[in-house]
């Protein structure tokens, strides 16, 4: 492509014709030569005569420009003109393609894509040889045309993971293979890993390197870590060169299932990036029960897995055990030691009662001991080894506590401090004083913000012996100084005490608001520490979900089992994904990023040629000047007929503007172009027909042969609607989820294959609000056969990815009396190309009730927007251009009765579109009763 003046010219010698515009002027203004003189006598009648209209002897000098400039135009369109072009790289030879293709890049991975493209087109006009190499999933180098790897360029995708110890050697070693020189371009994802400076010595040692970035920072989000009470969420962001970060604001959401298990947008906070700031943190508090719905939190605005948070047990609803040493039927229930903690606890926690030694194989997350003095020595062992291992003990004081021994001579393993011998009575007559008040909770407290109300006062307690640990371990004091509650940790674990009872005979605390938050905050804050690679020796931990490089969750039930040790130190890669992992009944989130990591951006030094990604896109101007001469040309025609008097002036002015409006429309002037590649969907004439008809329609999958007999299928259905009822389809389509108007058909038709890909955020929106307006999608996955054997399909698993996002209601087993059963047909089984499969729908509603005599519920008019089967119906529906079946069905006369029930189950499935559960209207009892009794 040859450049001149800021324009690209794919034709360059064309532009010689420029030169003949000047010739073409001298030509067109020259004289015509002078007439031949002939004698006619008859002539000399029209002497006198004057002529009122006068013609030029030459063309018009504005006509020739008119006529010059489409030539011109025609000469400049022909040269193919490109705006903006895309300059070369110079260069010859082999070149190596090198991506990151990590987590990093996945938000820009489209901008990336057309990037590496345009590349791949500037290496093709050169003839130069192409390999590709990404580092976070290398292979052999294998150097193909640039045509090639624009044919493979849709199949990369990020890895969710950095590029590995062994995938740099092995990328190193592919490298080192090769035994010509090469130059390299790299596509960074802006952020730098170990192995980074080893790659690029290799690059340099063939040729010239180049590194392509987007200079964007990359956001990152850390697991949140449970904090006094709240989730503590820190955000991370990269700082590419030398230029001050602005300030910035994040939306942080967290995802999960609601009460109706239907995934939603639980809690949506904001976090806030200072100037400059690499690192920003927030605080969200949530009530138990929501807290512990969450699955995952997320960067909206970011598509990778860096930007997403997986949960984990750290967040689930706790098990907390309470053990009492009074008997179970000692006193009454408001004098209970364990009254109290039960009307606390219960909303936020589950609870186990019992015996220690019963309750200690439960493993639950926090074991509390109301006034229990002592603990049996093997039992004792056996609560050491649990607290150690991530448990937290809480205790409370008592008169068994304050008469007992325990903790007087030597600090024991299972208390947080010395006790004195004895008690302090506060308020009674041989008191120390009056009732005491707590003081305010210190900054480094749990309880640290919690406001304490008037009226709780302390009459008894059991008092610490002094030492000089003993005020780090004070997490709560009276307004003397005397401490209240108190701390001390063990392994990963806890002993907490409560220096009062749990009943209201020494406080009134048990008896307060401040009781029950207090207790909320050392539940959220009892989590364990993320458990250290010794603790997990022995154990297997299988994946169950796993993300890929946007951040996506796929199931994983396929993918072997990990060690315990490497779940915690081995770093994310091929063998270790980014997901959530269990081990009996424990899970535990690899999120891609941990705690302590960072988002340092890659540094390259000076010897390497740095380069940003081209914003602007070239465009061919060809079209729009070649248009320009065609309405140059047309003016030409109406003013060469206006001159010679062929045309009257009316005439020829509504000629021109009728010229000048078409021309514009065929030049496609650039703004005008613009606005349209700028609007993602038009709406084209047919849609007005489509409008006004009933369109059956299929989602296309990208596989031919599914899509060509799901046509086929909704053609088939079509016809049987025509000629069986009063609905008369017009032709069925194939969508594109990414382009075309869902609100057009109220039927979709979703042939589920194991290899489709998922549709973008944007298309998700839409399908939401399809199905919100009234639509109905019906989810094929065409895998009856097998599934009916018990295993899950290839097919089923995308399903369950595919749906994910979707807002989808509860589904049920289609009942007997769903209006689908008999909206046209009567039906009780629902077959396709496979006899029987599960049909599912949206579940009736909990007060949906059934009258005596009447065959079916009262049912609400919604249309379930979703309908999930196997039975592969378009191919029993699908039928040639002649009408005739193009796929068989069963055998014999069981097969084409199968496939009549198949056609019959469509009807129905369209009436239910269209009518709602009209069918479930008392008026038609009569008549239904009548033909269920024939």
């Amino acid at each position: 492509m040859t450049m001149i003046g800021g324009l690209g010219f794919t034709a360059p010698w064309l532009l010689l014709g420029l030169l003949v515009l000047p010739l073409l002027w001298i030509l067109l203004r020259a004289v015509p030569p002078a007439p031949r003189k002939q004698i006619f006598p008859a002539v000399t009648l029209l002497l006198g005569l004057a002529d009122k209209d006068s013609q030029s002897d030459r063309t018009p000098w504005w006509l020739l420009l008119l006529r010059l400039m489409a030539v011109a135009a025609a000469i400049l369109g022909f040269a193919g003109p490109v705006l903006n072009p895309t300059r070369d790289i110079a260069g010859s030879g082999p070149l190596v393609l090198v991506l990151d293709g990590t987590w990093a890049g996945a938000t820009g991975w489209q901008e990336t894509s057309k990037q590496i493209s345009a590349r791949l087109e500037e290496a093709g006009r050169a003839n130069r040889p192409v390999a590709l190499l990404q580092l976070s999933a290398p292979k052999a180098l294998q150097f193909q045309a640039a045509t090639t790897w624009q044919q493979q360029l849709p199949g990369l995708q990020p890895q969710p993971w950095q590029p590995t110890a062994d995938q740099i050697a092995s990328a190193s070693a592919h490298l080192a293979a090769s035994a010509e020189p090469f130059d390299s371009l790299w596509f960074s994802d802006g952020l730098t890993y170990a192995g980074q400076q080893e790659i690029i010595k290799a690059l340099k040692a063939r040729g010239e390197v180049t590194v392509i970035s987007s200079g964007l920072p990359v956001l990152g989000l850390l697991p949140p870590v449970a904090k006094d009470g709240a989730l503590e969420i820190s955000l991370l962001r990269s700082q590419p060169g030398e230029a001050t970060l602005p300030a910035r604001t994040v939306q942080v959401q967290a995802r999960g299932r609601d009460p109706g298990g239907t995934h939603r947008t639980l809690a949506q906070v904001t976090a806030q990036f200072d100037v400059g700031a690499t690192q920003a943190s927030l605080q969200l508090a949530l009530p138990a029960e929501l807290r512990a719905r969450i699955e995952r939190f997320e960067l909206p605005d970011q598509r990778s897995a860096g930007a997403v948070a997986l949960s984990d047990d750290s967040l689930r609803r706790r098990e907390v055990a309470l053990i009492s040493s009074a008997a179970q039927d000692e006193g009454l229930a408001l004098l209970s030691p364990l009254h109290y903690l039960r009307q606390a606890l219960t909303p936020t926690a589950d609870l186990i009662e019992g015996s220690l030694g019963d309750i200690l194989p439960a493993n639950p997350d926090v074991i509390v001991l109301a006034d229990v003095a002592r603990i049996a020595p093997d039992t004792q062992a056996d609560l050491v080894t649990w607290v150690e291992a991530g448990g937290m003990l809480l205790r409370f004081a008592g008169p068994r506590l304050a008469s007992s021994d325990t903790a007087r001579e030597a600090e024991e393993l299972l208390m947080p401090v010395r006790l004195r011998i004895g008690g302090r009575s506060i308020g009674g007559a041989m008191s120390w004083g009056e009732p005491k008040i707590l003081a305010p909770f210190a900054e480094g407290s749990p309880f640290f913000g919690l406001p304490i109300p008037a009226e709780v006062a302390v009459s008894s307690q059991v008092v610490a012996q002094p030492d000089p640990s003993l005020a780090a371990r004070t997490i709560a004091a009276l307004e003397d100084g005397t401490p209240l509650v108190t701390r001390k940790a063990l392994g990963q674990g806890q002993v907490v005490l409560f220096h009062v009872t749990a009943n209201a005979e020494w406080s009134s605390l048990p008896i307060s608001g401040l009781f029950v938050r207090m207790l909320e905050r050392l539940a959220v804050s009892s989590a364990a520490k993320p458990p250290e690679a010794q603790s997990l020796e022995g154990t297997t931990w299988r994946p169950v979900t796993v993300l890929d490089g946007f951040g996506r969750s796929a199931e994983a039930s396929t993918l072997p089992g990990v060690s315990g040790p490497d779940l915690i130190e081995q770093p994310a890669g091929p063998a270790l994904r980014p997901g959530l992992y269990q081990s009996d009944s424990r899970s535990l989130a690899r999120n891609a990023l941990a705690q302590g990591d960072l988002l340092t951006a890659a540094s390259w030094g000076s010897d390497v040629t740095l380069a940003g990604y081209n914003k602007s896109q070239q465009r061919a101007l060809a079209g729009v000047l070649l248009g320009l001469a065609l309405v140059l040309l047309s003016l030409d025609v109406v003013a060469t007929l206006l001159i010679s008097g062929l045309l009257t002036r009316p005439k020829g002015l509504a000629m021109i503007a009728l010229v000048f409006g078409a021309g514009l429309g065929l030049s496609g002037m650039p703004g005008a172009v613009q606005a349209q590649e700028a609007q993602e969907e038009t709406a084209p004439g047919e849609h007005v027909i489509r409008a006004g008809e009933l369109t059956l329609a299929h989602v296309l999958t990208g596989d031919a042969k599914t899509d060509r007999i799901a046509l086929a299928g909704l053609r088939g259905l079509s016809d049987t609607l025509f000629f069986r009822t009063s609905v008369e389809p017009s032709t069925p389509v194939s969508i594109d989820l990414e382009r075309d108007d869902l609100a057009l058909y109220p039927l979709l038709y979703w042939p589920v294959t194991a290899t489709q890909p998922l549709p973008s955020a944007k298309a998700y929106e839409r399908l939401n609000s399809y199905l919100g307006s009234g639509g109905m999608i019906l989810f094929d996955t065409r895998d009856a056969g097998r599934a009916a054997s018990g295993t899950a399909s290839p097919a089923a698993r995308r399903l369950q990815q595919l749906a994910l996002p979707l807002d989808i209601p509860p589904l049920e087993p289609l009942p007997s009396d769903h209006v689908l059963t008999r909206s046209f047909y009567l039906l009780q089984d629902f077959p396709g190309r496979h006899p029987r499969g599960a049909l599912w729908v949206e579940a009736s509603p909990a007060d949906a009730e059934q009258v005596e005599g009447i065959p079916f519920r009262d049912l609400n008019d919604g249309v379930t927007p979703v309908v999930i089967g196997g039975n592969d119906w378009a191919a029993a529906w699908a039928v040639d251009a002649n009408g005739r079946p193009m796929l068989p069905v069963g055998r014999g006369y069981a097969g084409e009765r199968q496939r009549e029930l198949s056609y019959r189950f469509g009807v129905n499935l369209v009436m239910h579109v269209l009518t709602g559960n009209y069918k479930s209207d008392q008026v038609h009892v009569p008549a239904l009763l009548e033909r269920l009794g024939q």
